[in-house]
């Protein structure tokens, strides 16, 4: 079985210790983590050790036959993606899963009321008194009995939950106060009666805190795993700019998403995955020209680090290593010279070995050009070490 990636080395230190020169006459407690410096970045440990510290489960509960269900934001659906082409069974990529609107829109769910809606109307028998539900080209999705029952279906089957959230600003019925999926149509839209706001860190953690009550209701053994999207707002109704709006609505949702794993995680049934923290804080240009689709390159580690944590992936299908596909997002998002991307894909050993020993700098400043070469070089010995027991093999 493949080993998962550790994340037991990030920076501690004592009352006793200085840690990094950064004034040791402090009591820190027993679990200080520094912020990391640009250096600490750059080689292959750099996210399991400087991110994933303190989130990661004991051992990976994944399993190829492990029932998943994932939806929410549409980065839900890279993660469904991702675990489906890897042979993994998520239920919400079946074949028999048509007609459940977690399955045709789940990717579209992008708030934690609907997200609560959907449990509560599987489960709960719960239906409202008004149209919430739309679709991208503004069509009503009822209360339909067997959609329900579809849903109720995959829910009840479901072992492992992987539920992304998106967004913090929401359209809203006055009258009954019940949030829509997204906008209201064009021809029903009524501005006397529907309105828009931006909902609370208190708001959103009870309705992440109602989702997680009712999954350990019905599925008491099912595992749970929240995510915050880094796909950015593509627009914003405050008036003020979207940027702004953005680090609002993001930070609303990261601070409640937090408040109800700090208080259930010991519990062993619910954890968080750190996707919006790797996008955001590790790489310098991780987004496409629009500046909302994460690059390719980057998504790929990500997935492949999430399989590496979470999955128990058999030994003849291995996760793909982490360290060519680290090198490879850094060179599509600027931490490494763009060149890298094709030399690393490619294996092209003599123009890796060629350009380290000519001196090329791969950074201005001194300690992380070094740090550079450093992985890069271990990049090249990896490979000589794969072709030497190729090799051998062959004798």
């Amino acid at each position: 079985m493949a080993k998962k990636t550790t994340a037991t080395s990030a920076i501690r230190i004592s009352a006793e210790d200085t840690g990094k020169g950064k004034h040791g006459t402090w009591f820190r407690g027993e679990h200080t983590h520094f912020n990391p410096d640009c250096a600490d970045m750059i080689g292959p440990d750099a996210v399991p050790e400087q991110v994933l510290a303190g989130w990661l489960p004991p051992e990976p509960f994944i399993k190829p036959e492990t029932r998943i269900t994932a939806f929410g934001s549409c980065f839900a659906s890279n993660i469904s993606d991702w675990l489906s082409k890897r042979n993994f069974r998520v239920l919400n990529k079946a074949d028999d899963a048509t007609r459940a609107y977690v399955v045709t829109m789940g990717e579209g769910m992008v708030n934690s009321f609907v997200i609560r809606q959907q449990f509560e109307w599987a489960w709960e028998g719960r239906v409202f008194d008004q149209p919430l539900w739309h679709g991208y080209k503004a069509e009503a999705f009822g209360y339909d009995a067997q959609v329900q029952a579809e849903t109720r279906r995959i829910f009840d089957d479901t072992e492992v939950f992987i539920l992304t959230f998106g967004l913090s600003e929401v359209w809203y019925d006055e009258p009954t106060g019940n949030v829509f999926w997204r906008t209201i149509p064009k021809d029903a839209y009524d501005p006397e009666r529907h309105k828009f706001r931006v909902s609370t860190v208190e708001e959103n953690r009870d309705n992440i805190g109602a989702i997680y009550r009712l999954i350990r209701k019905h599925r008491p053994d099912a595992k749970v795993i929240f995510t915050l999207s880094p796909i950015p707002l593509i627009a914003t109704f405050r008036d003020n700019s979207c940027l702004t709006s953005n680090s609002v609505s993001k930070s609303v949702l990261r601070v409640a998403i937090d408040e109800v794993v700090r208080a259930n995680a010991h519990e062993g049934h619910l954890f968080y995955w750190p996707s919006y923290e790797i996008v955001t804080d590790v790489f310098k240009l991780p987004y496409k020209p629009d500046r909302r689709h994460v690059e390719t390159r980057v998504l790929r580690y990500i997935m492949a680090l999430f399989e590496h944590s979470w999955c128990d992936s058999p030994a003849d299908n291995p996760p793909p290593p982490l360290a060519p596909s680290w090198a490879r997002a850094c060179a599509v998002s600027g931490l490494l010279p763009h060149r890298i991307e094709d030399i690393v894909a490619k294996r092209r050993k003599y123009r890796l070995r060629q350009m380290l020993s000519r001196g090329d700098e791969l950074d201005p400043d001194p300690g992380l050009d070094k740090a550079k070469r450093g992985f890069l070089r271990g990049i090249l010995r990896s490979w000589d070490a794969e072709d030497e027991a190729y090799s051998t093999a062959a004798e």
